[in-house]
């Protein structure tokens, strides 16, 4: 079974306390005109947001009893046009590939345009809704200045939602005029559970895997599911068994499968493995007796194995960022963890 797009998922699972947070707000007449959905990559921001729009576009039904909040039935005219990315009222702020396929942005014109559609009356009389998802990729100041002047100086009957991973890396201005609400990865049982009805024919236990590393971000275990993510986690899982004596021609066999890999994001889904195993070792050696500390960390202290995690995720950008080689990219990583927290220096020319 494909998931359903956010614009297009009917579903709320484990996000119903926000979801009336916004109803609440908007049935109380003191509806804010920019919230900030903050929250893990994948743990359902642009689809709760998609489902707001909708609900304020159809004009705020009520639910019926036993329904989450925000419902509108997938029959309904406004779900369907939503779904089909063709409502008049509804403007949709996505990242694009920049230039020399660099990282997706948030670009100048399409903010642009979304300064122009708030420009124009509601096409049916209602609200009018900009969803800006990954508000984070808007990292240019030029590009978040276009949005500042619209959260400073909002026309009436108009909800800017941004739906974002890093909240912090917006403009402090930006972040001030917006309402923040923040969602939390689900519960286990609730992941399973979706997971269950989304993926039926994968085996329970490659589902329980897959919740194991997704953390609780039903997205990112779908994306897992797609990209060989178990298989990867396999990878990440010999590497950390294998220090601090890795073996540099199996260091080399495990480049060539991460960049053999027909998806483009595969490096940045075994790099966020990689970082996600590191993090977890570091919290459970955090609590646990020095005998039962992960065999990795040797002798190191955490907080140059937190540098080291920092180091990677400085890597994992620039990957991304800079269009690097796959290979190199990974066999840099698996360096920096071979050599350990002495790798946590910086690099030359840096």
């Amino acid at each position: 079974m494909t998931p359903p797009e956010p614009r297009a998922n009917p579903e709320l699972v484990g996000h119903e306390a926000a979801a009336r947070t916004l109803e609440a707000a908007a049935r109380g007449g003191r509806l804010h005109h920019a919230w900030l959905i903050a929250g893990p990559a994948g743990v359902g921001k642009a689809t709760l947001a998609y489902r707001f729009a909708r609900w304020l576009l159809a004009g705020m039904p009520e639910a019926a009893p036993g329904q989450a909040p925000l419902f509108v039935p997938p029959a309904h005219p406004v779900f369907r046009r939503v779904a089909a990315a063709a409502h008049a009222d509804l403007f949709v702020l996505e990242p694009n590939t920049g230039e020399r396929g660099t990282k997706e942005v948030l670009r100048a014109e399409d903010a642009r345009a979304a300064i122009r559609f708030l420009a124009h009356t509601a096409a049916e009389g209602g609200w009018r809704v900009v969803v800006l998802d990954q508000a984070e990729r808007a990292d240019r100041a030029e590009v978040q200045n276009i949005l500042l002047k619209t959260l400073e100086e909002p026309p009436p009957r108009t909800v800017l939602l941004l739906a974002a991973n890093q909240p912090y890396r917006l403009l402090p201005t930006i972040r001030s005029r917006c309402r923040r609400l923040d969602l939390f990865p689900l519960p286990e049982p609730d992941l399973l559970g979706l997971l269950g009805r989304l993926l039926p024919e994968m085996p329970e236990a490659e589902r329980a895997g897959l919740a194991r590393i997704a953390d609780g971000a039903p997205g990112q275990a779908l994306r897992l599911a797609e990209k060989e993510g178990m298989a990867l986690q396999g990878l990440v899982e010999e590497v950390l068994a294998a220090l601090p004596r890795l073996d540099p021609r199996r260091a080399h066999d495990i480049a060539e499968v991460v960049a053999g890999q027909r998806d483009a994001s595969a490096l940045a889904t075994f790099l966020a493995l990689l970082r996600r195993a590191l993090a977890a070792g570091l919290r459970h050696a955090g609590r646990a007796a020095p005998e039962a500390r992960p065999p990795w960390l040797g002798g190191a202290s955490l907080a140059d194995w937190v540098t080291l995690w920092e180091k990677l995720g400085l890597l994992a950008d620039e990957a991304e960022r800079l269009n690097l080689d796959r290979r190199q990219a990974v066999l840099q990583a698996l360096s920096l963890v071979r050599a350990g927290p002495r790798s946590a220096l910086p690099m030359p020319g840096r």
